[in-house]
């Protein structure tokens, strides 16, 4: 008979233990699905291309952010933590996937970017160790909507602990009404469903500023469509969000 819940993180982990594993995509059973995922690099997936996130380039461009040390969570292959360290930031780049850092690496190496460390693992586990704050920016394209409403006590909780105050935090994640892209069961039906994350949850605009309420909004908007041509990464079916730290 188990009767060893005593502390927050027990209650996540028995929480994350109630999915199969092969429905986990955020905690480091999901290493083995997420290298999958990347090992085929020729399919047609959009965040698969070398570009950096469009709203991420006009916030650093127009000077709304600044600083030397980012975090990028869940850097899949490396796009935006390329970016970041060819324009002067130290950046520590962590995700589940051992694949898609090798793809990133690649590409670094490739395009003779330096400053970039890559981590292979959950960043909950690495906040403090691995990876260190405080950081002018914490950076993510796509990792946040892939995590259980449980786990998002841990991602404030390492938001708290890596930012300092009048730092930034950038998100881009999968927007409700957008054409189908994520869940938008409420956070209760997820549990009684069980099904697992299906792809991604959507969130709506004032979702987001709750979840966030405790960092000033600097901006929120959609992600700006860009064409196969261009030199950015842009999906409308993305919120691209950027808090400050008070």
């Amino acid at each position: 008979m188990d009767r060893n819940i005593r502390t927050v993180d027990d209650v996540l982990a028995l929480l994350d233990g109630l999915f199969a594993p092969e429905a986990d995509r955020w905690s480091e059973r999901g290493a083995g699905w997420w290298d999958g995922f990347y090992a085929d690099r020729s399919r047609p997936v959009p965040f698969f291309v070398a570009k950096p996130d469009e709203s991420l380039v006009r916030q650093v461009e127009s000077g709304l952010i600044t600083g030397r040390r980012a975090l990028d969570l869940g850097c899949g292959p490396g796009r935006n933590a390329l970016y970041l360290a060819a324009r002067g930031f130290e950046v520590d780049a962590v995700d589940l996937s051992s694949t898609a850092l090798d793809w990133a690496r690649g590409r670094a190496l490739e395009a003779g970017v330096k400053g970039v460390r890559f981590h292979c693992g959950d960043a909950f586990a690495l906040a403090g160790t691995e990876l260190t704050g405080p950081y002018d920016l914490v950076y993510d394209s796509g990792c946040f909507h892939h995590l259980p409403p449980h786990r998002r006590v841990s991602y404030l909780a390492l938001l708290e602990r890596l930012l300092a105050p009048g730092s930034l935090f950038g998100l881009t994640c999968f927007a409700a009404g957008a054409g189908g892209m994520g869940s938008e069961l409420s956070d209760a039906d997820f549990y009684r469903e069980g099904a697992g994350l299906r792809g991604g949850l959507a969130y709506p605009p004032e979702a987001l500023r709750q979840i966030f309420s405790a960092l000033t909004e600097v901006e929120l908007r959609r992600m700006r469509d860009e064409p196969e041509e261009s030199e950015y990464f842009g999906e409308p079916f993305l919120w691209a969000a950027l808090f400050r730290r008070s």
